[in-house]
């Protein structure tokens, strides 16, 4: 019998985690097979069986999971009855929030702490009564919420590890609710990984700390959709030195994570991590490449993605391919964060500590063991991956 792994979810009430929860908890029940989970082919010594996953976390909302997985729309009721049932019975615990970080986003479902330390602590309590409850032999946490608005690198609170340390004494405010739990995960030698753009343990006083304890971590920004096709066409486009001269796309949602991205605060995080990939995977820069994001209400989770590439051809030539993607945004990135948990808890299982650069598939601006440039072409990263699954 394998491990039993928590997967400890902040925004465990977003459309995200409740598609995971909800689509493990069918496979586990026998109503739902492997289709759309990346790594289900692959016989990986000592990876946790997706059987063996568990849920719990935390989000600002306190509505059961089936309630706020009825209110995303990923998912039907009669979806949830045939296997997810459970999830009626599960509530996320009271969460960090903060609307100076994430203006567009609060709820009653908060953590009664009066300060940074002490919301540490109870993160971390809830974490050591996770694991306790549903007898797990292993945790690690996920960063599902929203986006948060760019964080302040220049505070001196962000630029050591004792730094961080006294403005958690402090109450810094240029401490986030994403860097709190970040920490409450790494100093409690719990693997954690950020699908969020905001600023967490890729900020460096965070990833020297999980350097220094030998916590897997992982981030930032899950690749799902739009940035996934970049990372696979703009290769192809650069090995047969096809120049972009320019690549405009657009994005329109209405969950709660185009919510979020409706402050411009947390939309100008969000943006710089989509124009990450084309310079590093191209060798130079596209001048125009510009990216647009619409909070659409009537879309709900269905994402719609386009995508306009001008390029120069052999003789001088113009011309243009167009992307149109429309999809469900929480059925493309739910297992993504499913396997990223699983990936997590091997690494820690092996022993592995820091940053796990195998992992950047996941991620559009992947965090780096030594703060490099990272690799952005999907190929490159499918190797990388494969290479470290398939070490004994």
């Amino acid at each position: 019998m394998g491990e039993r792994v928590g997967i400890a979810v902040i925004g465990l009430n977003g459309a995200v985690a409740t598609t995971a929860a909800a689509g493990i908890a069918m496979i586990r029940a026998g109503s739902n097979d492997l289709s759309g989970l990346p790594l289900a082919s692959r016989d990986v010594d000592g990876m946790a069986a997706y059987r063996d996953l568990h849920f719990g976390g935390w989000d600002l909302s306190h509505d059961d999971l089936a309630t706020a997985a009825l209110k995303h729309g990923v998912l039907s009721e009669s979806e949830l009855a045939n296997g997810a049932s459970s999830l009626s019975d599960m509530r996320p615990w009271p969460a960090v929030g903060s609307t100076d970080f994430c203006a567009n986003i609060d709820g009653a479902n908060k953590i009664a702490a009066p300060g940074h330390r002490a919301a540490v602590q109870h993160i971390q309590d809830d974490l050591a009564r996770f694991k306790t409850e549903q007898n797990l032999d292993r945790v690690v946490m996920i960063n599902l919420a929203s986006t948060e608005r760019k964080a302040d690198l220049g505070a001196d609170a962000l630029t050591s590890v004792e730094g961080f340390e006294r403005g958690l004494d402090s109450d810094d405010a240029a401490i986030s609710p994403a860097m709190l739990y970040a920490y409450a995960a790494i100093a409690s030698d719990t693997p954690y990984a950020n699908f969020t753009p905001s600023v967490a343990a890729d900020v460096a006083p965070l990833a020297e700390l999980a350097r220094q304890r030998g916590v897997p971590i992982a981030g930032k920004d899950g690749k799902t959709g739009q940035t996934l096709l970049k990372t696979v066409i703009a290769p192809a486009l650069r090995d047969r030195a096809l120049h972009v001269d320019g690549w405009f796309s657009t994005n329109i949602l209405g969950n709660s994570d185009g919510l979020a991205l409706d402050d411009p605060k947390s939309l100008a995080s969000k943006v710089d991590t989509k124009k990450s990939v084309l310079d590093q995977i191209l060798g130079y820069p596209v001048e125009d490449h510009i990216i647009m994001i619409h909070y659409y209400k009537p879309r709900g989770d269905n994402k719609e993605a386009w995508d306009n590439i001008d390029l120069t051809g052999f003789l001088g030539q113009k011309m243009q391919l167009k992307l149109n993607f429309l999809c469900k945004d929480s059925v493309l990135a739910a297992p993504l964060a499913i396997e990223i948990a699983r990936c997590l808890a091997l690494a820690q299982t092996r022993g592995e500590g820091g940053v796990q650069d195998q992992m950047g598939i996941f991620f559009k601006m992947p965090q780096t063991a030594d703060g490099g440039e990272p690799i952005h072409a999907f190929g490159e990263q499918q190797l990388i991956l494969d290479t470290w699954l398939d070490r004994r």
